[in-house]
């Protein structure tokens, strides 16, 4: 069987075939199909229902391409698994939303519809809780969220936290001051923060107080007003350290939790405080729950390979 794709400018196939033509040749791997550009249009042979995925694919990756996207490899295999589960045509909710430009002027925005859900809930929602694995940008899509809000003026005050727990490690004596012993646990926050403003401008508003990264230990006691509050990890937090940190919310405030179920570091006797909390506050009005799956994975796409790798594992265990 054959089907023909029309293609109207030269530009949308150069984007779509990409370097070396690699992303038509991932189209052909994954579907096991021949794809030919011939007279303004691309002619798709193969097995009848190969053909008709490859082509919808194809129809999905030339409408990501006239919103103006590189269309990638990540963006070819994103698709491809839409095509597989039957939701193609849902490319098309894939906008230009841009939510914030960093410090060297790119602009960062939602490249999957898990994570356009995501930025929606946290754009909207008083108090959102974004759920999923490694390389899904919950904590980066946060951090972008909160430096445009602090941008237009939303919130006078950026405050990232997380518990530090070690990654099932003990590292003992540390030397150093407070401050020294507990930046490592904070790294990933910084580096988001980093790409968004500049070290400089990072530093400025670090001393005026605008910002803040610290743990989550120093959040106690504490009443935060108009501030955007996030608090990564989160999946190391205990019971007791969630319910703590939910009640740190002032007025004109915004809070985003994230973390990752499957990576839990507390000691085995100890509930995660964020499986509680997404039990205890499901349905709760002003509270969004957002879950991210693996097709959601923005990172190499190995990331993506060894995460569905292990979830097999723990259902075979189970």
């Amino acid at each position: 069987m054959e089907q023909r794709v029309s293609i109207e400018r030269m530009e949308e196939a150069i984007n779509l075939f990409g370097s070396f033509d690699e992303n038509i040749r991932l189209l052909e791997a994954e579907f096991h199909v021949t794809v030919v550009n011939r007279d303004g249009e691309l002619r798709i042979s193969g097995e009848p229902e190969e053909v008709m995925m490859a082509a919808k694919a194809v129809e999905a990756l030339l409408t990501l391409s006239g919103k103006g996207e590189s269309i990638t490899e990540q963006h070819v295999r994103y698709v491809i698994g839409l095509c597989r589960s039957g939701q193609s045509e849902r490319i098309g909710e894939l906008t230009q939303d841009v939510i914030c430009i960093t410090s060297k002027g790119r602009p960062v925005k939602p490249k999957t519809i898990g994570q356009k859900q995501y930025v929606q809930a946290v754009l909207h929602s008083p108090v959102t809780i974004g759920v999923g694995p490694a390389g899904t940008g919950k904590t980066y899509l946060a951090v972008a969220a909160a430096v445009a809000a602090f941008r237009a003026k939303q919130v006078n005050r950026i405050i990232l936290t997380r518990p530090a727990v070690e990654a099932g490690e003990r590292l003992g004596f540390l030397p150093g001051d407070l401050q020294s012993k507990v930046d490592p646990y904070l790294r990933p926050l910084y580096d988001a923060l980093f790409d968004m403003l500049g070290a400089e401008t990072y530093q400025k508003y670090l001393e005026r107080g605008n910002i803040e990264v610290a743990p989550l230990a120093y959040m106690r006691g504490r009443t935060l007003d108009d501030s955007f509050i996030i608090l990564d990890e989160a999946q190391n937090t205990s019971r007791e350290q969630m319910k703590m940190f939910l009640t740190r919310m002032g007025f004109g405030s915004k809070m985003v939790i994230t973390g990752d179920i499957t990576q839990i570091d507390l000691p085995g006797d100890k509930p995660s405080g964020l499986k509680d909390a997404m039990k205890i506050l499901k349905g709760v009005e002003g509270v969004s729950i957002c879950q991210l799956t693996q097709q959601d994975v923005v990172r190499h796409v190995m990331v993506q390979r060894i995460i569905e790798a292990y979830a097999r594992f723990e259902e075979k265990r189970k």
